[in-house]
């Protein structure tokens, strides 16, 4: 399904509305390319990118922004225990850089965070900055006894229950629990033959 959103936030008269859909096979070589234009060609380094290595994000929780035919934005949701609860790790969020002050953010967010509630899934954590995901309702409040596998800043780990009391008692190490890619799964199917 693909949901049009017409910003209220254009800079321009002539400022294109963008569509969120979900992520296509088609989207990887774009999608790969804003992640190394937003975050470094070393973002495979970061602590957070343990959790994602090797696994396929949730089930209908990959979107893309698109504007023009040209992706401008990307979210996942991936599955995690955190701390033996049920979660979902948001990330990386990434929009280019002339649609920055286009909603383009927002609108992927209030889409992912609406499709993991339809989902029915309960919380969702996220390592980022407090003042911009604070809109959307993540503090530190609920992740203070929380770690992830390597280093990371305690005040940048965020949670949000999308439903009362779902990260009650979270305590531990938040680990990937999702489903492992199709290519890591071909991989090891062609090592054992």
């Amino acid at each position: 399904m693909t949901v049009l959103w017409k910003t209220k936030f254009a800079l321009t008269p002539n400022a294109a509305p963008f569509a969120i859909r979900a992520e296509q096979a088609s989207d990887v070589v774009a999608r790969e390319a804003l992640l190394d234009a937003c975050f470094g060609e070393n973002r495979s380094l970061r602590t957070c990118q343990r959790l994602r290595d090797g696994r396929a994000p949730a089930e209908g929780l990959a979107f893309s922004a698109m504007a023009e035919g040209y992706l401008v934005g990307t979210l996942r949701l991936w599955h995690v225990s955190a701390g033996g609860i049920p979660a979902l790790m948001l990330g990386p969020l990434a929009v280019e850089a002339s649609s920055r002050k286009l909603g383009v953010g927002t609108a992927l967010m209030d889409h992912a965070l609406a499709a993991a509630t339809a989902r029915g899934h309960r919380a969702v954590i996220l390592l980022g900055d407090e003042p911009y995901y604070a809109r959307f309702g993540f503090s530190a409040e609920r992740t203070a006894a929380l770690s992830l596998p390597g280093p990371f800043e305690r005040d940048r780990l965020l949670g949000l229950e999308l439903h009362a009391g779902a990260l009650d008692g979270a305590c531990g190490m938040i680990v990937a629990t999702g489903a492992v890619a199709n290519v890591v799964r071909r991989a090891a199917r062609a090592r054992a033959a």
